[in-house]
């Protein structure tokens, strides 16, 4: 099968037996072995960030932001209301997600490409905790669009100061950046199959302390499909989700978590920052300026500045690389130009080797 270097910031690039555990016979998802798999799964999910006696893992066939939207539209109580730290496009999609629920919240913008300045947050929230019922904090952990890296460990400690929920969009760090939710004061966390975890894209999850989830059990529902506390106990009670889940994506997650426990989180981290290092020795090598500060960023999507080249063009740079094995993918915040280039999945230093020789052809084609 021919193998490409995905290095767009997910799905990612997947092994070999990855794809093969999808190729199982057909089963009704309503078996009991398929059951078991799926408590198998929910319970190595969980493994990864937390103690499975105080935390529990939710699933949901969707991408990762049905789970995010499962969570924001699940455990806000009626009178409740959100404080959003938005530096991203996806600190953006919260503010949409509760928008479109009409759920109360406070948006705080930072910039995507800057340090959160963790005083101001504390300063506000004890501002507007005045003025609101503010029972959850929502972050994004690694900022997809940027490669910014929150400190989840600094704002969880402000959480828990202020006595509220925190709510951890982990899309593009769960798996590779080492999280203990406890330790980190986190509630919720939410993350997708498709990403470092390295399996294939269709299914999205919560990990949630249990205490929390079943004090949700009584908040009036805002919706059917998503509601996090029906997912929840079915599994649990019936060993079935409530509606067809993507049955061979669940055995492409199986292997994909089986082979992050070989490896382990660290592991995977360390060798994330090695083709990370190998990419941006690559850039500056190009003379390509990445925006982030490098202490600031996530060792897993770095954000590059369009070249400073007459001649170039984002389409025919994408569709060169393209043509050779290599997908990149646009920048998607500012009103800088930029691409981003994710350094995570199946790939080696040598892969990155790969794609900067083939960016440093077409640079010079130019």
């Amino acid at each position: 099968m021919k193998r490409n270097i995905l290095l767009n910031p997910g799905p990612a690039t997947t092994s070999q037996s990855v794809k093969e555990a999808q190729v199982v016979p057909d089963i009704c998802p309503r078996e009991k072995e398929f059951g078991d798999l799926m408590q198998e799964v929910a319970l190595g999910l969980t493994r990864v960030v937390a103690d499975e006696k105080e935390y529990d893992t939710v699933l949901f066939g969707g991408s990762g932001t049905a789970a995010v939207e499962a969570v924001l539209s699940s455990v806000v109580p009626p009178t409740g209301t959100v404080f959003v730290v938005n530096n991203g496009a996806y600190g953006n999609r919260m503010c949409e997600i509760l928008d479109a629920y009409h759920i109360s919240y406070v948006e705080m913008k930072s910039s995507p490409f800057e340090p959160l300045d963790l005083q101001k947050l504390d300063t506000l929230l004890a501002e507007h905790k005045e003025h609101f019922h503010i029972t959850h904090l929502a972050v994004i952990h690694s900022e997809t669009t940027s490669g910014l890296l929150n400190d989840v460990a600094a704002i969880g400690e402000i959480a828990r100061r202020h006595e509220i929920e925190l709510i951890v969009d982990a899309m593009s760090s769960y798996g590779a950046i080492p999280i203990r939710m406890n330790e980190m004061g986190i509630t919720y966390l939410v993350s997708s199959s498709n990403k470092n975890l390295q399996g294939m894209a269709g299914i999205s999850f919560v990990v949630a302390n249990k205490k929390a989830l079943l004090a949700t059990a009584e908040l009036p529902k805002r919706n059917y499909y998503l509601h996090l506390y029906s997912q929840y106990i079915y599994l649990k009670e019936h060993n079935q989700l409530r509606f067809t889940p993507p049955v061979q994506t669940f055995y492409a997650l199986r292997q994909a978590l089986r082979e992050l426990e070989e490896e382990t989180v660290l592991g995977r981290y360390q060798r994330y920052t090695a083709n990370w290092e190998t990419l941006l020795e690559g850039l500056y090598s190009l003379q390509l300026t990445t925006l982030v500060d490098r202490d600031c960023q996530s060792h897993i999507i770095t954000t590059i500045a369009y070249p400073d080249r007459a001649g170039f063009d984002f389409d025919e740079m994408h569709d060169y690389l393209y043509e050779r094995g290599y997908t990149i993918y646009p920048g998607k915040v500012s009103d800088t130009a930029t691409f981003r280039i994710a350094n995570i999945g199946d790939l080696k230093p040598s892969d990155i080797k790969g794609f900067l020789g083939a960016l440093k052809e077409y640079l010079e084609s130019l």
